[in-house]
């Protein structure tokens, strides 16, 4: 664990002051208008350089020529179908890829819109798989200003510059209206899940503007966090002599990207909601507000859902608020851009009359359809005003293209009405302020905290951006809209209640009282009707499917995320080793629906054939007792297994990260129900993998393939990464059958651990380090910075270390020397793999490659090993290459990783949530910190959790190690 002394203390990375004026921060020092102490920040004016993606060598396209032509024919083959394939290089998008991304809009699972840092709204992800990068520049927010009686004007898109398509001669479109802002006084401050933007006298120069963009990301809240909506908050301040009228305006397209605004069929409605509420207001203090709204209404392409937008603002005593219902693009619409432009322009507001507008024409094919909200206040010299906006949009069903459909989690609350939009528009307009008060106790105690880097607390929660733009779905889960197909066969379901039946009867005769169950504190009191619920599937099961969720508040629905918008396959699993930490200290529930969802999916077999690429085999889909690589692309949790690489039935680390993140989720949480739910599939990966001991000695081996998450790195028989998973996942599985009384399972996991330590150190350690592999390949002895992953979870689980101290602190440190420090100083992360001479093992693409997920879990691994030092530096260098004015400019889109030369591989990915891996080191649970560390050489491992209060509440707190790094704010409620 990690020591009480101040980490890596320095200045502050990036002050507020040196972005934005003193006195203008000050002026917006109210109802948190400015921006925070510590936040990334990016000045509007900014160039957003065009990102490079990494090349293969000449060696390596070589190695992978046959390899290449199968995946080509096969991206081929689902094309022909009108599938996407979940992992396609020859395909690229229209909109090349830049430095430009920001803070993400909505909640998690309901569909997302990303936001880059000069206001374009981009990266719609509306369709379960699919990602539209391009922005859609209609949609936007604008500023006009008229002061002196109207003799002085300023008018402009809050967007800066130019860009393609603008200033074409005789356009009706967006070209004609005002795009004067030069961004040159103008910042931008994220830390997610909110941002700000604030324009420093741009362009009126005695008009001080605060965009405060809200969404509703808050840990444990599993409704708030659903939502489709995001709010503006505009707080205005006049620092002139003579008052202004100012008008803002929020125009959208109806559109969710690409070129859907063109499909014809689209229509806009306005729309007022007559319920009233108070809130805060420059002038008055309980202004009775309204929120005024107008919807838009739009189908989409090859039979998708139709989805509907709202945007709304709130009519106070000092804010008129108006709408424009439709406008076009074009010069054939009635109503045109440059015709809306004008009348702002002109009046700063539009016709009243327009709310008694009923549904527009629907749009022909080939035109765009917009509305517009503009909100007019008239602010005093040196007054101040706020104006609120939101945007909200309504997809309730989730198609998958392979026929099931769903309802996402929100309709829970708000139904599965497309037009609930409206209802989530006004919601958010009367509750952001409590959004931000959790917010804001959430992030206070971590943000607050001297002894952390300042660049390390804000990019903490910026990488919390991937749940929200990482294709997220979360559906209701009782939501199912068709028949699913797959359920557990009759043997299967068979060999689930014998295995449920083992443990009931072990838990009963530990206590003393055959036929009962032991009732834990922090779980509701299970009787005889409740293990019939966990030894069988209920009917729900049984017709569609769905995971066995106890009805005791713990059902959050199902929730899917994908490896990244470059690899379309849901909650990959090998990675989910990595970001699943986030979950588990800011989403408890849902991260334990994950494991369930896993557990299922151990226990079953999919007979169907699929061709594996690397080597054109065939085989079966899923195969029983292997823990799957994914839950699929195009059928989440009927048709597994996506990736068609490799058969990773044969996958050596699949299965030990199952059993070691399931540990890890029992432990932190205490949830005896979920420890009984999935332990027959814990049992089914242990012994799966018995068959991978050829020589028996208590070790799987490699195959001489890349079997593991660095898929296109070959390992021969014993190696640091499989090896060291194996050897945790048994004292893991060892620990978990004593506390679920399974003792016959708990000795063979023990007597293997004994047999199988030995050896590994035997085989592997060269004094200094493990060995890549025991085999004798050219890069057998290099470095992996990921060598000791085991040991990882080990140490966040609460067990006793894997090995002797010494040999631990050893590893780290050569890490830290050759695959951090030797690579442009420690400003990069760790390269994967290195030669002991010092240079960077070549071998193949992902062994020069630097991870970030990797990097991130490495440091975490540092801290646990007391080596806070190292760890920071170690994750700096993500953040200096990722992040940072001097980096590659893969903000919000941090990649799976980058080359020597910052050249990216798979953008916006899954793995990079590991740097909560890191905070769970700096503050672990408490069931955590009190684990006793007994040797597994010397006898079992006994977890204390019976000996704890057995009056302590179903809210488990994650607390922090020690007084220095203040009041934890994490808990699970389990």
């Amino acid at each position: 664990m990690v020591s009480g002394h101040i980490f890596h203390c320095r200045k502050q990375s990036w002050p507020p002051e040196e972005y934005v004026n003193k006195s203008t921060l000050h002026s917006l020092d109210f109802d948190s208008a400015a921006p925070p102490k510590q936040a990334w920040r990016r000045r509007l004016n900014s160039h957003a350089n065009i990102l490079k993606e990494f090349s293969v060598t000449f060696m390596e396209a070589l190695k992978m020529v046959r390899l290449g032509v199968r995946l080509w024919s096969y991206v081929r083959e689902e094309a022909s179908h009108g599938r996407k394939a979940p992992i396609d290089p020859f395909t690229r998008e229209r909109c090349r890829p830049s430095a430009s991304q920001g803070v993400p809009l909505g909640g998690m699972g309901s569909g997302s819109i990303s936001r880059g840092f000069r206001g374009e709204f981009r990266h719609w992800q509306i369709i379960p798989g699919l990602c539209e990068a391009s922005p859609i520049m209609a949609n936007q927010f604008s500023i006009f200003i008229s002061r002196d009686g109207g003799n002085k004007k300023y008018s402009s898109v809050l967007a800066p510059g130019q860009h393609e398509g603008l200033g074409k001669s005789g356009d009706q479109g967006i070209s004609s209206w005002g795009w004067n802002l030069s961004g040159q006084h103008s910042t931008y401050h994220a830390l997610f899940p909110r941002a700000w933007t604030i324009y420093d006298g741009e362009p009126d120069p005695e008009l001080k503007i605060s965009c405060r963009q809200i969404s509703p990301f808050i840990p444990h809240n599993y409704q708030e966090s659903s939502l489709p909506t995001s709010v503006f908050v505009y707080t205005l301040v006049n620092t002139g002599r003579e008052r202004a009228k100012v008008s803002l305006l929020f125009t959208w397209a109806n559109s969710i990207g690409g070129t859907s605004h063109l499909s014809g069929g689209h229509f806009n409605e306005p729309f007022m909601l007559r319920r009233r509420w108070s809130i805060w207001c420059a002038s008055t203090s309980q202004a009775s507000c309204q929120p005024l709204i107008a919807l838009l209404d739009g189908w989409t392409a090859k039979d998708n859902p139709p989805v509907t937008f709202a945007i709304a603002a709130c009519e106070t005593q000092n804010v008129n608020v108006t709408v424009l219902p439709c406008f076009g693009l074009s010069g054939g619409s009635h109503v045109t851009a440059e015709n809306m432009w004008g009348r702002m322009v002109q009046d700063g507001q539009f016709d009243r009359e327009n709310f008694t507008a009923g549904p527009s024409i629907p749009s022909s094919l080939g035109d765009t359809l917009c509305a517009a909200v503009s909100a007019s206040a008239w602010v005093e010299p040196h007054g101040r005003c706020t104006v609120a906006f939101a945007l909200a949009w309504a997809s309730p069903k989730v198609k998958f293209l392979k026929g099931s459909t769903y309802h996402r989690r929100y309709t829970k609350f708000y139904g599965t009405s497309e037009r609930s939009a409206a209802d989530v528009v006004h919601d958010a307009l009367m509750n952001y302020k409590w959004w931000e008060e959790e917010i804001e106790k959430w992030q206070f105690p971590i943000l607050r905290d001297e002894r952390l880097p300042e660049w390390y607390k804000f990019t903490l929660f910026n990488e919390l951006y991937f749940l929200v733009a990482g294709g997220t779905i979360w559906i209701d889960s009782e939501s199912l809209v068709t028949d699913e197909k797959s359920s557990f066969t009759e043997s299967e379901q068979k060999s689930i209640e014998m295995a449920n039946g083992d443990i009931k009867m072990a838990i009963a005769r530990e206590n003393g009282k055959l036929g009962s169950v032991v009732e834990h504190p922090t779980v509701t009191g299970l009787k005889d009707d409740d293990e019939k619920m966990i030894s069988k599937s209920s009917s729900r099961d049984k017709r569609n499917g769905l995971s066995k969720l106890l009805d005791h508040g713990d059902d959050v629905g199902r929730f899917l995320y994908l490896e990244g918008v470059e690899y379309i396959m849901w909650c990959t699993y090998d990675v989910h080793f990595y970001a699943s930490f986030a979950l588990l200290m800011l989403f408890p529930k849902i991260e334990l629906s994950i494991q369930r969802d896993f557990a299922n999916a151990v226990l079953r077999e999919d007979t169907r054939k699929v061709k594996f690429l690397a080597d054109g085999n065939w085989g079966i889909r899923k195969v029983k007792g292997a823990v799957p690589h994914d839950l699929g692309t195009h059928d989440p949790w009927h048709e597994m297994n996506a990736y068609n690489i490799h058969d990773t039935s044969k996958w050596k680390d699949l299965n030990p990260k199952f059993v070691l993140q399931v540990y890890r989720d029992f432990a932190a949480t205490g949830d005896m129900s979920f420890g009984r739910d999935v332990w027959p599939a814990v049992r089914a990966a242990i012994d799966y993998m018995e068959q991978f001991d050829r020589d028996d000695d208590g070790l799987i081996e490699n195959d001489g393939f890349p079997d593991q998450t660095y898929d296109a790195w070959t390992v021969h028989g014993i190696s640091a990464y499989c090896g060291c998973l194996w050897l945790a996942a048994l004292q893991a599985a060892a620990t978990m059958a004593h506390r679920l009384g399974d003792m016959a399972f708990a000795d063979k996991c023990k007597s293997k651990f004994q047999k199988a330590k030995p050896v590994f150190e035997s085989k592997l350690w060269n004094g200094s380090y493990f060995n890549y592999d025991s085999g004798s390949s050219s890069n057998s002895k290099s470095i992996q910075a990921d060598q000791l992953a085991g040991q990882w979870y080990t140490a966040s689980s609460g067990l006793p270390p894997l090995f002797d101290e010494g040999k631990i602190r050893s590893s780290l440190q050569k890490v830290f020397e050759f695959n951090v420090m030797k690579v442009r100083g420690g400003r990069m992360g760790a390269v994967n793999g290195m030669s002991p001479n010092g240079k960077v093992d070549e071998s193949c693409m992902q062994s020069r490659e630097i991870w970030t997920g990797v990097t991130y879990g490495v440091a975490a691994t540092m801290l646990l090993s007391g080596k806070e030092h190292q760890a920071f530096t170690t994750a700096e260098g993500i953040f200096t290459s990722g992040w940072s004015e001097e980096g590659f400019g893969y903000w919000f889109q941090t990649p799976e990783g980058w080359t020597m030369d910052g050249h990216y591989r798979s953008l916006i990915y899954m793995r990079p949530l590991a740097i909560w891996a890191m905070q769970w080191a700096l503050s672990p649970p408490k069931a955590i910190l009190e684990a006793p560390k007994i040797n597994m050489m010397d006898r079992i491992y006994t977890y204390p959790f019976d000996a704890r209060n057995q009056n302590e509440s179903r809210v488990k707190k994650i607390i922090t190690k020690s007084s220095c790094f203040s009041n934890s704010v994490f808990h699970c409620e389990c």
